[in-house]
């Protein structure tokens, strides 16, 4: 089974209460996420949620939502085991007025060694474009 890691983060100079706030205000996401275009239904650990990324929409499972600290979902394209993608983002207090927001997806299926290394490029472009804009507003405020 083929894997590919997409790895990022950014330090914010923000307490994890603003990240986290901004983070999970989904109803305000096309305002200003260029990634994640909006998260809708009740995101609660084991709940199926609906997402739109750029060109596509899901429909993932709910693996963490803890307040401050880490939101976690993996989705699959058509069946389990094809192209599954664990998304995360975790939120890491530094105690010095700053946090790091470190924004990852783990793929892992049949189907992930098949596609073209843009996808990954493309999706990890995406994830910083966002992560720079979650700061912005962060520390904004």
């Amino acid at each position: 089974m083929a894997k590919k890691t997409i790895k990022t983060s950014i330090r914010i100079q923000a307490t994890p209460a603003k990240v986290w706030q901004i983070l999970t205000d989904f109803d305000r996401y096309p305002n200003w996420n260029p990634f994640l275009k909006f998260i809708k239904g009740e995101v609660e650990e084991g709940n199926t949620i609906h997402i739109h990324a750029g060109s596509m929409e899901f429909r993932p499972m709910v693996l963490a939502f803890e307040a401050e600290k880490e939101f976690r979902w993996i989705g699959n394209l058509l069946l389990k085991g094809l192209f599954d993608g664990e998304h995360s983002f975790i939120i890491e207090d530094l105690q010095d007025g700053t946090v790091n927001l470190k924004h990852e997806e783990n793929f892992s299926g049949l189907l992930v060694g098949i596609f073209p290394k843009k996808l990954f490029t493309k999706t990890k472009e995406g994830f910083n474009e966002m992560n720079q804009k979650l700061k912005e507003l962060a520390e904004k405020h």
